[in-house]
């Protein structure tokens, strides 16, 4: 190789550091493959050509540079304060963890940062957000501060929705849209900056997006991470990344008083429910001085409900807004713009941490959300209606105290708040983890067992999932039996927002012709039974509920009840239909719950082009679906006892309040296995033998 030619090599690597990091990774590999040319002259010609696509690659950075727009900070909120102590961090560390409680102004102002410091430039600043509707608020705040259009130097992507363009800087995104990027670019070079907001929610794919960044570090040393939290324990973020810097940033809050308005008070008979309280609190609220109130609800049909009761109210100069992320982009946005009169705005958790909303001076907190959980003992995944933690519960105090002293009413006592835990579990250790298996595997994060985890979950627990996830047939192993990769059902699997068990049944009723009452039973065992039966009112209820029992199939009788509730509610008003449920003893804020998860389940199934039946089924089709996620649970009677035997020689009875209970079959599936005074077998129906082998051959 000449003198020349191999100044020309050295020279254009020097250029490369001049570059985005996409273009230096690319032209560098192409530099790799030149030195492989033996030809001088060949070389050379490679090396001529190259040099001007790099003084391209080279403007387009210039371009950008020249285009970062001036860049200045509210001074009024509590992160401007910090900026240089935040600046001097984030230049001097490759991470660093924000803490500050919800309107400090740490979700708009640290890309800002980022930029000051000359980030953005050479790869996006990548911006997580928990949920969509923040990650799209998010960039319009941002953009309208910077006075750009947002899709510009401030772009967003969320699922079904790309506005990023070759001038974003800052791009806003959901965290699963970052973790999908990373199954195509194992080093995110597409990046030279990452925000995790919102850290201490710890959901899955929070855990998922820390665990992965932990790891990757070392590899892109030029790579910058930003964790932000609530004040909720920012060490275990620190101890995480080996012992980051932390800084807090105080929230810019005046005094909230707290009021607790139980939904029935203990020395009180009446039937007051949480849409009562909430009317009597709005009451309350409306005799102090003028301002918004906030009140949060535990689901998107909750809020519905309640927006259509308080409007009926025809409260005066009072205007009822929902928020929640399936709105319509011009149905959120009007909770952010300025208004006349009072405003109520309903909202789901999203507005606990993720989202400011302005002129909030009242807040009604009923003391619930939804928590996705597993029990490890029924061996469901499930999505109860529960009581929210103190941390939470704080975080919707907080919500008002932003522009002047405010009010908090909590639908429960001061002893309930008290003996509710600290925190939310974060949601690893209340996750079946067949679910993450699953999800860890269709994203190519490897070993679940080496995986560095904030909290690594029990290593049993993991066998457990490893175990199931190979019964239903979505994962194969490797001769080792260390990695494990998706099979095309599993992949399938991972889509469905249920218990993986619940979402095989699904996929196999589509070759019964079953879908709807798959998606029926399935979604009603994703939920608490939402037949109530109260210790004073056994005998009504029981009596109440025999209308929808099938003698052969508990299964069915979710069916049953299913369209029972449909017809009722076209022919009710929302207020009729609330007293239906609570004279035929059901919960209504449990059939909301499970008309929910159906229509999220009903919604995955048209992605995955699977059809819908608009005929009812046959009862063998039915259950040999259902069979496929119930294979460890089920039973053959003994002749002379009123027992079954099961898998591992297990011993159970029928529960006493199934339809089945008089007449037990000879074979039978349950839902699942509850031990008290002894194992029962809950939610059951009649199969036979020759069922079972056809759906558990890969198990033979």
């Amino acid at each position: 190789m000449t003198e020349q030619s191999r100044l020309t090599l050295q020279v254009l690597q020097q250029r490369l550091d001049a570059l985005m990091l996409r273009d230096k990774q690319r032209f560098a590999r192409r530099l790799h493959g030149v030195k492989k040319v033996k030809n001088p002259d060949a070389q050379q010609a490679i090396f001529q050509t190259m040099a001007k696509e790099i003084e391209q690659a080279a403007a387009q950075v210039a371009l950008r540079e020249a285009a970062r727009p001036s860049i200045t900070y509210p001074q009024n909120l509590p992160v401007s304060q910090k900026k240089q102590d935040i600046l001097e961090a984030i230049r001097d560390h490759q991470v660093v963890i924000v803490a500050g409680e919800t309107g400090s102004g740490k979700t708009t102002q640290l890309p800002k940062i980022c930029m000051e410091l000359g980030r953005g430039i050479k790869g996006l600043i990548g911006h997580t957000q928990p949920r969509r509707l923040a990650a799209r608020t998010v960039a319009n705040r941002i953009a309208e501060e910077l006075q750009t259009e947002p899709g510009g130097c401030i772009g967003y992507k969320v699922r079904f929705s790309d506005h990023v363009s070759s001038n974003t800087m800052v791009k806003l995104m959901t965290d699963g849209i970052l973790l999908a990027e990373i199954q195509q670019d194992r080093l995110l070079m597409q990046y030279d900056t990452i925000i995790i907001d919102e850290a201490h929610e710890r959901s899955l794919n929070i855990d998922f997006l820390l665990g992965y960044l932990k790891e990757l570090l070392p590899r892109r040393p030029d790579l910058k991470v930003i964790i932000t939290s609530a004040t909720i324990d920012p060490e275990r973020f620190s101890r995480h990344f080996n012992n980051a810097p932390i800084i807090e940033v105080s929230g810019r809050t005046y005094p909230v008083e707290v009021r607790y308005r139980p939904i029935v008070e203990e020395a009180d008979d009446t039937e007051r429910d949480q849409l009562q309280a909430i009317f009597d609190a709005v009451d309350e609220l409306g005799r102090e001085s003028p301002g918004d109130i906030l009140i949060f609800m535990s689901g998107e049909r909750e809020i519905r409900d309640t927006a259509d009761a308080l409007n009926k109210l025809n409260l005066r100069h009072t205007e009822v807004l929902p928020l929640y992320a399936r709105l319509s982009n011009s149905e959120q946005n009007r909770v952010f713009q300025s208004h006349s009169g009072r405003r109520i705005v309903l909202a789901t958790n999203v507005a606990e941490t993720s989202l400011t909303v302005p002129g909030i001076k009242y807040v009604i907190d009923p003391g619930t959300a939804r928590i996705s959980r597993y029990s490890y003992r029924t061996k469901v995944q499930r999505l109860p209606i529960e009581p929210i933690s103190q941390a939470s519960a704080n975080q919707r105090k907080g919500r008002c105290g932003r522009v002047s002293e405010g009010i908090c009413i909590r639908l429960y006592s001061e002893d309930d708040f008290l003996s509710r835990p600290e925190f939310t579990d974060p949601e690893i250790l209340r996750t079946n983890l067949a679910s993450v298996i699953l999800q860890m595997t269709a994203l190519g994060l490897g070993d679940i067992a080496a995986f560095p985890f904030v909290e690594a979950p029990d290593k049993r627990n993991i066998q457990d999932g490893v175990r199931l996830l190979e019964e239903l047939g979505a994962i194969t192993a490797d001769e080792q039996q260390t990695a494990y990769k998706l099979t095309p059902l599993g992949r399938q699997l991972s889509q469905l927002p249920v218990d993986p068990r619940l979402a095989r049944m699904v996929l196999e009723a589509q070759k019964h012709g079953c879908v709807r009452e798959a998606m029926i039973i399935t979604s009603a065992l994703s939920i608490q039974d939402p037949r109530e039966r109260p210790v004073d009112k056994q005998q009504a209820s029981d009596e109440k509920h025999r209308r929808f029992h099938d003698k052969e199939s508990d299964f069915l009788a979710f069916v049953n009840l299913w369209n029972y509730l449909g017809e009722q509610q076209k022919a009710l008003s929302s207020n009729q239909f609330r007293r239906l449920c609570r004279t035929d003893y059901l919960n209504y804020l449990r059939v909301r719950e499970w008309q929910d998860i159906y229509t999220q389940l009903r919604q995955v199934v048209k992605e995955l082009g699977i059809p819908v039946n608009s005929e009812p089924a046959e009862y063998r089709e039915i259950h040999v679906a259902l069979l496929t996620g119930l294979l460890s649970h089920i039973g053959m009677k003994d002749a002379d006892k009123q027992e079954y035997t099961g898998a591992r020689n297990a011993r159970f009875s029928i529960f006493p309040g199934s339809g089945l209970f008089k007449k037990p079959p000879k074979w039978t599936m349950v839902a699942e296995l509850v031990e008290t005074s002894r194992l029962w077998g809950r939610i059951a129906a009649r199969i036979e033998p020759e069922w079972v082998e056809p759906v558990a051959q890969h198990r033979m």
